[in-house]
């Protein structure tokens, strides 16, 4: 209860402005009333440029209603009020907050988010008992030193803002639990971030971090660190050593190496997505006892080691995108619900098994387990079979596994003998990936009969040929890492294609031939500039399931794209959008459709 309280007999507005002259209509004085007794006022969604004063002074001057009426019954008697704890003022067009902050002492949580605030006054340090400041999606440069006097702070909610660099003394935040500072302009994290020992959960995605302190892993109860989005070429091996670490996002970084974590023994996820990591060793296993996801994909992984068996928790597990040729059988033994492996050059495992999910995979490759002995001395004495002439063909490829594997020369011409090694031989696969090709090889049209997987990813391709357009048997097209912006709408006449992954490319838009290509379950279209899509003709690919649009230049999600309910996996992380916020995002496909459907307009 406020300690304002009257003398018996005496008038109780004695010494107290009245309030009407200092709140507009922008505040009605019920919202007011009804904030005294709960101590909870939301004026979120208002467009206030400003903070009336009525609502600093709302525990300092007489309100309305005493004006009105002096009889007031036991539960209305003003002078009783309660003290304001909880001030909600998100969504508005505030450019600044005034002093007057300090006249609410008592505030526990103070919510600014979404505003234009470019500062914080320094009156800020008087609201010792707040716990949770949300000051996110603001345009703020710097922070007042006297935000670090703040030390009842729980939470503290700096996502989506400019900040360059964070005060000194920061870590006299010794109550703080959650901390946010993702997606702003940070360059380093200050060493003493490490006597935060009460943190529990650290976002510094989406900055410009080239390296973590290694005092880093003095936060002993550290359990969700997300670094993902910045420029990180390495870890720290004291990372290793955080033992309450359980969430661990490091996407879309510069990494050519996984750590090692010896005492990460609580560790359940690890996203190491988007880097160049390219081997992955038994040492980088046989810590991760509890791991239920690993996130490997768009890496350059060559193989998958036998003791990935040692992850015996593990549900989830992402290869996609790397350039792994084979599976160990072994893998065939986790329990996995989940495994993606689309976009790798695999040789061993037919297309059409992956295809049926990770279920047929597992099983596929459990039966493989007992004669994988045998399988390995046959190809041996096949691949002594290449002809001289041929050498650089892999013909045991062509006649074998039925490819046409041309990939990593970084040449810019395929030579003819390639396409005159195929004889009558038939290959069903050709893949031309890591080379250094301007256009796509005119005698690809030789194979329209029978190829259905073509991969020319990694290559210097701004177009595509209409030879391309003539196989009608394509099912899965990649076509990752090129100087693409845009496709022939002659690709309508593949009417059998399946998956086509154009991420890494120069796309602004989703080209318009895709919506027309009805076959189309997997869009991969990652890390472009696409700004917009089509909802009403995306809901009419009935075989959609997968859609890809990470990291993208997408300012606005349409409601609509919650209609198309047949998609399982719709990725979105990346883009400046601001709605459906990361907590929706974080929910998955399900959810996020959901929402969107809830905000269609009828």
């Amino acid at each position: 209860m406020s300690r304002l309280k009257g003398v018996a007999g005496r008038d109780p507005r004695v010494g107290f402005r009245s309030e009407r002259r200092d709140c507009g209509a922008s505040v009605p004085q019920g919202l007011l009333k009804a904030a005294r007794k709960s101590g909870q006022l939301n004026l979120s969604g208002r467009n206030l440029s400003e903070v009336p004063q009525c609502v600093w002074r709302i525990n300092v001057d007489i309100p309305e209603e005493a004006n009105q009426n002096l009889s007031f019954s036991a539960t209305e008697r003003w002078w009783e009020q309660t003290d304001l704890t909880k001030l909600i003022i998100s969504n508005n067009k505030l450019q600044s907050l005034t002093d007057d902050l300090r006249l609410l002492p008592a505030l526990t949580v103070l919510d600014i988010h979404d505003n234009q605030l470019t500062s914080l006054p320094s009156a800020i340090s008087e609201l010792e008992n707040l716990q949770k400041l949300n000051v996110s999606h603001n345009k703020l440069q710097i922070l007042p030193e006297e935000i670090t006097n703040l030390r009842n702070l729980k939470g503290l909610y700096l996502q989506h803002n400019e900040l360059t660099s964070i005060p000194e003394g920061f870590e006299q935040l010794f109550n703080l639990e959650d901390l946010d500072l993702s997606n702003n302009r940070l360059t380093t994290v200050p060493a003493s971030f490490s006597s935060l020992s009460s943190l529990v959960r650290l976002n510094l995605s989406s900055n410009q971090l080239k390296s973590l302190p290694a005092e880093i892993s003095g936060m002993k109860r550290l359990k969700h660190l997300d670094c993902n989005s910045n420029l990180l070429e390495t870890v720290p091996p004291e990372l290793a050593n955080m033992e309450s670490l359980e969430l661990l996002y490091l996407r879309r970084n510069k990494l050519r190496f996984l750590p090692e974590f010896p005492s990460c023994r609580l560790l359940k996820e690890l996203h190491v997505g988007e880097n160049q990591i390219e081997m992955l060793g038994p040492e980088h296993l046989k810590h991760l006892n509890s791991i239920l996801v690993l996130d490997l994909r768009d890496n350059k992984l060559k193989s998958v080691p036998d003791e990935i068996t040692l992850l015996q928790s593990l549900e989830r597990l992402d290869l996609s995108n790397n350039d792994i040729s084979s599976l160990p059988c072994s893998l065939g033994k986790l329990h996995l619900k989940f495994l993606a492996l689309e976009g790798n050059p695999l040789r061993t495992i037919r297309r059409e098994i992956i295809n049926k999910g990770t279920q047929e995979v597992l099983k596929y490759l459990r039966s493989k387990i007992k004669d994988d002995g045998a399988s390995q001395s046959d190809s041996v004495t096949e691949t002594a079979m290449t002809l001289p002439s041929e050498s650089r063909v892999n013909v045991h490829s062509i006649v074998t596994l039925k490819i046409l594997d041309y990939s990593d020369k970084q040449t810019t011409l395929i030579p003819d003998e390639v396409f005159d090694a195929v004889k009558s031989n038939i290959v069903t696969s050709v893949n031309f990936s890591k080379n250094q090709l301007c256009e796509i090889p005119k005698r690809i049209v030789e194979l329209k009969e029978m190829v259905s997987d073509v991969n020319l990813s990694f290559n210097k391709l701004s177009s595509i040929s209409l030879d391309l357009c003539m196989l009608q048997k394509l099912t899965f097209l990649d076509l990752r890492n090129n100087f693409l912006n845009s496709l022939p709408e002659e690709m309508g006449s593949l009417i059998r294609l399946q998956t086509i992954n154009l991420s890494f490319n120069r796309f602004k838009i989703l080209p318009e031939v895709l919506y027309h290509i009805p076959t189309l379950e997997t869009i991969l279209i990652s890390n472009n500039q696409v700004g917009s899509v089509d909802p009403q003709k995306m809901k009419a690919m009935e075989n959609l399931i997968t859609l890809d649009l990470q990291n993208n230049d997408l300012l606005q999600i349409p409601p609509e794209l919650g209609n198309c309910v047949n998609l399982r996996t719709l990725l979105l992380d990346g883009n400046p959008f601001r709605v459906p916020r990361a907590a929706v995002l974080m929910k998955g496909t399900a959810a996020i459709l959901e929402y969107l459907r809830d905000r269609i307009p009828t």
